[in-house]
């Protein structure tokens, strides 16, 4: 994938966050879509492949148990990073297991660019 813009697909109704994604992809050459609905995702994942998923597990109302359920039945899998926050951690880590890095708001903030450009490794 050298030399390709990555693909990344965000599921996130947070107007904050979808803005400061969109412009943080945009400076980093990262091509982004956004779902803002669980419909809206199975629509997204018919289109090109994604590079990452990053999901937003702190939208209450949102059916998680679906969102995973289209999500895994994607071929290729594509590798999914999810942010919540500390006071939702208790609550989201049924979840956690089903992402392959999970972490809070402020380290998302904190690593966009990175995250953008890496996927869901860790920086070292």
């Amino acid at each position: 994938m050298e030399g390709e813009a990555k693909r990344v697909l965000v599921v996130c109704k947070d107007l904050f966050f979808t803005a400061r994604i969109g412009e943080t992809a945009r400076l980093t050459g990262t091509s982004v879509a956004f779902a803002r609905s669980t419909t809206e995702l199975r629509a997204r994942l018919g289109e090109a492949p994604s590079d990452l998923l990053i999901l937003d597990l702190t939208t209450q109302g949102w059916d998680y148990d679906a969102i995973f359920a289209a999500l895994e039945r994607q071929d290729p899998r594509v590798p999914i990073l999810a942010f919540t926050t500390h006071a939702l951690a208790r609550t989201t880590q049924p979840y956690h297991r089903r992402c392959d890095r999970v972490v809070t708001k402020e380290t998302f903030t904190q690593e966009l660019p990175l995250i953008l450009r890496d996927g869901v490794a860790s920086p070292t």
